[in-house]
This record gives structure tokens, C-alpha cells and sequence, in this order.
């Protein structure tokens, strides 16, 4: 999908405040409020615009902790992957979840409250389907997070 210089501008725009008014954002871009409108409503029917999320402080709704959690399956059949990949889903502390290369199967990163609850959480991951081993490093401190793509 080609974008032009202006779409990149909306989306760069709506990254950094996905509450913005259209008035705001048409002004900012350079566009009429009924242009920028139809920009807008293209990017989303399109799939680029997925969605409109509020981002929360960790720290602040009580789970201040990441810990990073590289998975190993006993199999790597497609139905092992696939068993693992909706289990893991229910998982509500599980916010992101990758198929890696190398030597492990899966890296996920969870939110925690602190050490007991990750053990909590340690006893559901390691009863998903097929999960043979789990290594587990705890985030010291977030040094950099970013939430905005680069357009």
C-alpha cells in the first residue's frame, strides 16, 4: 500500500493523540475538515487505522512489572503451534505474544504486579498445550517504549 506524504502525516498526527478532532488534525495537515475526513475514513477501511487504544500506566493500575518469557514446545507440528497460540490468548497477562526463530519457539512479554504474581502466571503458561520449557528474565527498568510506528 503506497501512502502519500499527507496520509503519513495523519498517521503520524493520530499516533500521537488518537483523540484529536478532525478539526485539529485537518488544520494540522493542511487539508479541508471534509478532506481530511475522507482521508481518514480511507485509512481505516483500508486496515491501516486498526483501532483507537488508550494507553494506561502500568505503574499507576497496579502492574508496574514486565517480565519476558521465551517458550520451547515439545513439537513444532502446526497443530502444536496453533494449540499453544489460542491458549496463550486466554492468558490476560500475556500482552504480546511472537513465534521466534532460533532457539526458542515463542517470546512473550507479560504484566505483573511483582514476583509472586509472575509465579502465578509461570504455572498457567507451563500448563499451556505442548509447553516443554519456559525461561523467564525479569524487565529491570523500561528504558525506551514506543507505541508510534514510523510512517
Amino acid at each position: 500500500m503506497k501512502l502519500d506524504k499527507i496520509d503519513r502525516s495523519i498517521l503520524r498526527a493520530l499516533q500521537n493523540d488518537g483523540k484529536m478532532s478532525n478539526v485539529e488534525l485537518a488544520h494540522l495537515v493542511g487539508l479541508s475538515e471534509s478532506a481530511c475526513l475522507r482521508r481518514v475514513k480511507s485509512l481505516h477501511e483500508k486496515q491501516i487505522i486498526k483501532q483507537y487504544v488508550a494507553l494506561l500506566d502500568p505503574n499507576i493500575i497496579g502492574v508496574p512489572g514486565s517480565v519476558f518469557v521465551r517458550v520451547s514446545l515439545d513439537h513444532q507440528k502446526k497443530s502444536k503451534l496453533a494449540q499453544f497460540e489460542i491458549a496463550v490468548q486466554e492468558v490476560n497477562e500475556v500482552m504480546e505474544c511472537y513465534l521466534m526463530s532460533g532457539d526458542v519457539d515463542y517470546m512473550l512479554r507479560v504484566a505483573v504486579k511483582d514476583a509472586p504474581d509472575y509465579e502465578r502466571i509461570h504455572n498457567i503458561i507451563s500448563s499451556l498445550p505442548a509447553v516443554a520449557r519456559i525461561h523467564t528474565s525479569f524487565a529491570i527498568r523500561t528504558v525506551l517504549k514506543r507505541t508510534n510506528l514510523p510512517v
